[in-house]
């Protein structure tokens, strides 16, 4: 439950937070803002002092004569100079002139002369519009007259129809209320403190705060605050997949696997650290694997899960364990390489090519991936070389002037190329990650930026090879689709198919939003021309009309080869890409009828 609690989490957390900004930023600029301009007081006139009654009032009496109906109440005032009767029934309220006893009838011009009344800024008074009820008179029902005045506030004076001054708006108030609406969430009313989205944005934010706690302490074990030498030690026997013994390890009770073999030297792989979210830490528990934790559904297949793998960062040491890993020897190894060549293929992807210390063997195989090791860095945007033809893709990028990265980290990528074919050289394919084009000082990914930064003749370290996405021979028609930085195992396979002699159809559909960010075209479509048994397909998804098909590449591959096809039974799939291309796709060979045994996948565990 954990991995769906915390994407849950993650996501309410954004909504949640970017309304407590809101929240935040709305009150602070309110605060700012003039309360006499918001309260339409700069320019409003001080009430004037109660005038005398006249005593040439018509009586009450002679008022009521006109009436149409019985007044519930009478009431005296004045409107500007003119002394007034005001009878208020159930269903409308009228004026009567206390001197003549006529019934007054408000028009522009009384209007705008009671607007002027009230004001006492330098503005010039429009002549007065009736007007339809509005947010800036939400407080009162029905028409109302409305009064402009020139002003460097832009004040707009409401009336009522009876001639009562309602409200005085300006500029100030306007931009308070655009604030007011975003503080309380009402959007339309601007005026209900209980709305619903006031009401879910609660709720949210309370479910946050008790999920936020679950998840505290779902990440810490009883194991966590009692000290290794109070815990006891368990077995733990450790074995390459051919079956041969690595290790025999005493190890403390309530560690990880994860954990425990990285204190004794052998490092599985791993994108998150033992996070529990890319899956690289898979182990194979023999014998009765413990029950599979939600980590483990939702990165394991079923398959996989049935077999007794498990995921070692989420695997703990209660009992005595006989566990299989990936790799085998490797594990504990660091090799060295040199940067032999570095070469930009696409704005945001390059070729390295790294020469080992060591001679490869037949384990550097064509999907296989190894971990780059990053150290502590501190570098900046002008260590990065762009050739003259991709300035124009990079000056789109507002990267920080200098980040850092403080901390170990491995990163994987595939091998782009059979060792076999490139003298021992290990070649990648690495793809920039710059985050969202456009964003400001955006910091890029830490593993691809020091990837870039490498020269000719720089040295690191890796591990590997590792992973088990791999060819399956035999005359089975192959079809590859991939995209970004897929290529690179994709290209390696297809390399090592047909330079070895593969004589079954393969086919190799590739897309990309651009052709400037393809790589290996040429390449491609030279082995096309060169093997007769090999076809070769470039999709572009933001390039339509031209030479290659357009759109999402699992659509292209769908309609230009999958749709006719007379028994895709006989097909095996090798997909690698972007993790929303390689769902697309898994689930249009699904609605085909293709089995999952079928289709191998490499989502770089992103």
């Amino acid at each position: 439950m954990s991995p769906w609690m915390r994407k849950i989490h993650k996501w309410i957390g954004l909504l949640i937070g970017l309304q407590l900004v809101l929240w935040m930023c709305s009150g602070f600029v309110m605060s700012l803002l003039d309360a006499e301009k918001v309260r339409g007081r700069e320019f409003r006139a001080p009430i004037a002092a109660k005038k005398p009654w006249p005593s040439d009032a018509v009586p009450v009496s002679r008022a009521l004569v006109g009436a149409r109906e019985a007044p519930q109440t009478i009431s005296t005032g004045w409107l500007v100079d003119r002394p007034v009767y005001r009878l208020a029934s159930e269903k409308s309220t009228y004026l009567i002139d206390a001197r003549n006893g006529q019934r007054i009838e408000l028009d522009a011009t009384l209007a705008q002369r009671v607007a002027e009344a009230s004001y006492r800024g330098p503005g010039k008074a429009t002549l007065a519009e009736l007007a339809e009820h509005s947010l800036e008179t939400r407080a009162h029902e029905g028409r109302v007259w409305r009064v402009a005045f020139s002003d460097a506030e832009d004040t707009t004076v409401y009336l009522s129809l009876q001639g009562d001054v309602l409200e005085h708006r300006n500029s100030t108030w306007r931009l308070f209320d655009v604030f007011w609406m975003l503080h309380i969430m009402d959007y339309s009313g601007r005026q209900d403190f209980n709305n619903p989205l006031v009401v879910s944005a609660a709720i949210g934010g309370f479910w946050l705060a008790l999920s936020g706690i679950w998840l505290l302490f779902t990440s810490f074990s009883l194991a966590d605050f009692i000290p290794k030498r109070w815990r006891g030690t368990r077995s733990l026997m450790v074995h390459a997949p051919d079956g041969s013994r690595l290790r025999s390890l005493r190890v403390h009770s309530g560690d990880t696997v994860f954990a425990a073999l990285a204190q004794q030297g052998l490092q599985l792989p791993s994108n998150c650290g033992g996070g529990q979210s890319c899956g690289l830490c898979e182990v194979r528990v023999r014998g009765a694997a413990p029950a599979a934790t939600a980590a483990d559904r939702a990165l394991l297949a079923p398959s996989r899960i049935e077999a007794g793998c498990r995921l070692a960062c989420n695997l703990k040491l209660d009992r005595n364990l006989d566990i299989e890993v990936r790799g085998g020897g490797e594990l504990g190894a660091a090799h060295e390489a040199q940067v032999e060549s570095v070469r930009a293929l696409s704005p945001f992807l390059r070729e390295v090519v790294l020469l080992p210390r060591d001679k490869p063997g037949p384990e550097y195989r064509p999907g296989s991936f190894i971990q780059i090791h990053v150290p502590p860095y501190k570098m900046g945007k002008h260590q990065i070389d762009a050739p003259q033809e991709h300035h124009s893709a990079w000056s789109g990028l507002h990267l920080p002037t200098q980040w850092i990265s403080g901390a170990l980290l491995r990163r994987s990528y595939s091998l782009s190329a059979p060792v076999q074919q490139t003298d021992g050289r290990l070649t990648l394919l690495v793809r920039f990650c710059h985050g969202k084009q456009g964003a400001k000082n955006h910091p890029p990914g830490k593993g691809s930026a020091y990837v870039f930064g490498l020269k000719p003749g720089d040295k690191l370290q890796y591990s590997g090879p590792f992973g088990e996405f791999t060819i399956r021979h035999g005359e089975h028609e192959k079809v590859f689709i991939g995209g970004g930085a897929g290529m690179a195992p994709l290209r390696a396979m297809v390399r090592d198919l047909l330079e070895s002699g593969a004589s079954e159809p393969v086919h190799f559909w590739y897309g990309a939003r651009t052709a400037t960010d393809a790589p290996y075209v040429d390449e491609m479509e030279a082995l096309a021309a060169r093997f007769g048994n090999f076809s070769w397909q470039l999709v572009l998804s933001d390039e339509p009309g031209g030479a290659h098909p357009s759109g999402m590449v699992h659509e292209a591959v769908r309609e230009g080869l999958l749709k006719s096809h007379p028994d895709l039974q006989t097909c095996d799939f090798y997909l690698c890409g972007p993790p929303p291309m390689l769902t697309a796709t898994r689930a249009m060979l699904k609605k085909l009828g293709v089995q999952d045994d079928q289709v191998a996948f490499d989502d770089f565990k992103i």
